[in-house]
């Protein structure tokens, strides 16, 4: 089965001849491999481009083990350029070749050479190489599938059905190809095990992994939840007994999101109009993944809806916060009172901005006005809207604010547009 990205394939083939090394980032096992060298090369050679001018390089396999040295990579890469025309070079897990960024840096004055690399962490890539490179680094950045490309990818299925097992199973393109349910709960749970779980360990020389593994599960458990390292370590001490500090928590929070295993969400002041540091929620990139550390207990669909709302806007490129309103009020005794309301998702592009509220069910007024309460109190005129769980049509209420359900949302790229 060919799963179709064709979002970043378009994305990649319009970046094509832009001087600029192009850093394909995400996190294991989530397609870049395969969109580099079968979908993008496909492309190229589609195109006229001769498979000779087409140069790849996985750095993962052990064949290659040699050319991790980055005078060697160099060398067989210079074999390969015999004429004027255009070269292709496509680097797969390019943070394995020690000095990879004199390697590229190597290319970019070569008129006919155009530089492609994928790899798996944030530190060493997306942050390094485009700070070396002074501007001349694009990041790509790859997420797992979003519903939409699963849907297209299984047509056959119920959408109501494919929605659970995408709550359940993520979007890993091996796991959306897998045939049984047995077969995706194996392979997600040996892959957090022996691929991300070792790669942080290894990477960053981490001893006393069962801190690790808890504070996974822990943010696993939480997820739409506020948290700080402060609030982790606090709890990891009254119930492990642990003597883990708040800043060794930060660390491994930051050792996740560079594996781009999870996202954090700063919360804003929409009033303030400020960034508010702590207390943050933290996202998972993966729900299958997240479900896996769980061993599939907490599937509550809840959380796991807004978690996936979350990843489809940061699909879409969108940069998205927590919103926070203050409400000046008062209490059944007429005593002034302060409350602060939260606005899931506050989306920026650009210009342009949006507020997301995600409400899985609103079975009556009371819900609906609960819902609705922050959003009402945002006194500019940026576009407002809920996304429901269940099939309901899409319409404009009283005060602007549009509804509509989590399939609208998710099947049409410009829902919220």
């Amino acid at each position: 089965m060919e799963i179709k990205r064709d979002f970043l394939l378009d994305r990649l083939m319009n970046l094509r001849h832009n001087n600029m090394i192009k850093v394909i980032t995400g996190m294991r096992r989530c397609g870049k491999s395969y969109l580099l060298f079968n979908l993008f090369s496909d492309a190229l050679k589609a195109e006229g481009v001769d498979e000779q001018h087409i140069v790849k390089v996985n750095l993962e396999d052990r064949r290659n083990k040699a050319l991790r040295d980055p005078d060697k990579l160099l060398e067989y890469i210079d074999s390969r350029l015999q004429d004027d025309k255009m070269y292709y070079i496509l680097l797969d897990e390019v943070q394995l070749v020690s000095e990879f960024e004199d390697v590229l840096n190597s290319y970019l004055q070569i008129k006919n050479v155009d530089v492609y690399v994928t790899g798996s962490n944030a530190r060493f890539l997306s942050k390094d190489v485009i700070t070396e490179f002074r501007g001349r680094g694009f990041e790509v950045r790859v997420h797992p599938l979003s519903f939409m490309e699963v849907q297209k990818a299984l047509r056959e299925e119920p959408i109501e059905q494919l929605w659970e097992k995408y709550l359940t199973f993520g979007g890993l393109p091996q796991v959306v190809t897998m045939t049984s349910d047995k077969e995706r709960v194996a392979y997600l749970k040996n892959l957090f095990k022996h691929t991300y779980l070792k790669d942080i360990k290894e990477r960053y020389n981490i001893k006393l992994d069962s801190d690790l593994e808890d504070l996974i599960r822990s943010l696993a458990s939480t997820i739409g939840g506020l948290t700080n390292p402060r609030k982790i370590a606090d709890t990891f001490r009254s119930v492990k007994k642990s003597t883990i500090s708040q800043d060794t928590i930060k660390a491994y929070t930051d050792y996740l999101q560079d594996a781009f295993i999870i996202e954090r969400a700063l919360r804003y002041d929409i009033k303030g109009k400020r960034y508010i540091d702590t207390p943050s929620k933290f996202y998972f990139e993966d729900l299958g993944l997240r479900n896996a550390l769980l061993n599939f207990r907490q599937v509550e669909k809840t959380h796991l809806m807004e978690n996936a709302i979350y990843n489809e806007l940061r699909t879409r490129e969108m940069s998205v916060d927590v919103g926070e309103v203050i409400w000046n009020t008062k209490d059944i005794e007429g005593k002034k009172i302060r409350k602060t309301l939260e606005v899931d998702f506050v989306c920026n592009q650009g210009y342009k901005r949006l507020y997301i509220q995600s409400a899985f069910s609103i079975p009556d007024d009371e819900k609906r006005d609960q819902e609705l309460q922050s959003l009402r109190r945002i006194e500019d005129s940026f576009q407002k809207i809920v996304i429901v769980g269940n099939h309901s049509p899409r319409y404009q209420n009283e005060d602007g604010i549009i509804f509509m359900d989590i399939y609208d949302f998710l099947m049409d790229k410009d829902s919220v547009e």
